[in-house]
C-alpha cells in the first residue's frame, strides 16, 4: 500500500507546475491592482489560515513533533515564502523576466546537488540526463530558441536578487526533507504558510501601502487570487511537500522545469500570447527530461514488481506440483 502511494505521487506532482505556472499568469494581472508583496501576503496568510482551520478540525496537530522541528519549519517560511517572494518581485523591477527565468531554471540542478550532498539522495545517469535535457529545454523556451537573445543578456544587481531567490527556494526544499521526518506535509505547509504570510504582512506594511486596494479588486483579480490561494498555495504546496517526503528533493525538483512550460501554455490559452515552433521543441525536451527522471523509473519499478509477482507465482505452483 505504501509503495502504491509513493508511485501515485509521480502523477499528483504534475499538478504542482500546472498550479504554479498558473500563479505566474494570474499574479501578472493581480499586481496591476494590488502591490506585489501585499498580494503575496494576502495569498499566503489566507492560505495558512484555511489550512490551520482544516488541520484543527481533523485533529492532526502533533504539537510534540512541531516543537521538535520548529526551527526548520520557521526557516522554510523565511526562505521559501518570505525570501523567495521578496527577492523575486524586487528583482523583476530591476532586471528582465528572461534573465530571472534562466536563473530560476537552474533550481532542479542545485536542489538535486544539495539533496545528494546533504541528504544522502542517490545520483545516477538517468537523473543527470534528465536534468541536462530539461534545463536545455527551459532555456530554449525562455529564449525562444534565439542564441542572440542569450548572448545579449547583461547581468546586473537584479540578477543577483534572482539568485538570492533561487538559493532561498533550494534551502526551503532541503529543509522540508528534514522537517517532514517528524511533521506531516499538511502541517508543514500550514505553518510555513502562516509564518511566511505573517512576515510578508510586516514587509508589506513597511514597503507598500496596498492593503486598501484589496476590497476594490476587480472580479477577475478576485478569481485569480482565489486560484492562487486554493490551488497554487494550499494544494500546490501540500503536493510539493508530499513529493519531497516520499520520492526526495531531487526527483521532485525536476518538476520545477515544467513551470515555465505551463506558464507559456496558459498565457496562450487565456491571454492570447503566441508560441513558436522552437519553443514547442524546447517543451518536448523538458517533458522528456522529466520523464527520464520520474516516470521512466516509475515504470521500470512497476515492471520489476510484476516480474517478482510472476516469479513468486511460478514458485508457488512449482511447490504445489512437487507436493
Amino acid at each position: 500500500m505504501k509503495s502504491e502511494q509513493s508511485s501515485a505521487i509521480y502523477f499528483w506532482l504534475l499538478l504542482v507546475p500546472l498550479f504554479w505556472g498558473g500563479a505566474f499568469v494570474a499574479a501578472e494581472h493581480v499586481i496591476t491592482e494590488v502591490p506585489p508583496i501585499t498580494a503575496a501576503a494576502f495569498r499566503f496568510g489566507t492560505a495558512g489560515l484555511l489550512l490551520l482551520i482544516f488541520v484543527l478540525l481533523k485533529g492532526n496537530l502533533d504539537v510534540k513533533a512541531i516543537k521538535k522541528q520548529w526551527i526548520p519549519i520557521l526557516l522554510m517560511a523565511i526562505t521559501g515564502i518570505l525570501g523567495y517572494n521578496a527577492f523575486f518581485f524586487i528583482a523583476l523591477d530591476i532586471t528582465s523576466a528572461i534573465n530571472g527565468s534562466l536563473i530560476v531554471a537552474t533550481t532542479p540542478v542545485l536542489l538535486t546537488c544539495g539533496a545528494v550532498l546533504f541528504l544522502g539522495e542517490v545520483w545516477n545517469k538517468q537523473l543527470g540526463l534528465g536534468l541536462v535535457l530539461s534545463l536545455l529545454g527551459v532555456i530554449i523556451v525562455i529564449s525562444e530558441g534565439s542564441l542572440e537573445t542569450i548572448m545579449r543578456m547583461e547581468f546586473n544587481k537584479g540578477d543577483l536578487l534572482f539568485l538570492g531567490g533561487l538559493i532561498c527556494w533550494v534551502i526551503h526544499g532541503l529543509l522540508g526533507k528534514i522537517a517532514m521526518r517528524d511533521v506531516s506535509p499538511l502541517v508543514t505547509t500550514t505553518f510555513t504558510s502562516l509564518f511566511g504570510g505573517f512576515f510578508l504582512v510586516i514587509a508589506s506594511l513597511f514597503f507598500e501601502k496596498g492593503w486598501g486596494n484589496i476590497p476594490y479588486m476587480s472580479t477577475q483579480a478576485w478569481a485569480e487570487m482565489l486560484f492562487m490561494i486554493i490551488c497554487s498555495s494550499v494544494i500546490g504546496f501540500i503536493l510539493w511537500n508530499h513529493g519531497i517526503k516520499q520520492i526526495g528533493a531531487s526527483k521532485s525538483g525536476i518538476y520545477m522545469n515544467l513551470v515555465p512550460i505551463n506558464t507559456a501554455l496558459l498565457a496562450v490559452v487565456f491571454y492570447g500570447s503566441s508560441i513558436t515552433f522552437t519553443q514547442i521543441i524546447g517543451m518536448i525536451m523538458v517533458i522528456t527530461g522529466v520523464y527520464f527522471v520520474t516516470f521512466h523509473q516509475y515504470l521500470k519499478h512497476k515492471r520489476m514488481q510484476r516480474k517478482m509477482a510472476d516469479f513468486e507465482g511460478v514458485a508457488v505452483l512449482t511447490k504445489k506440483g512437487g507436493t
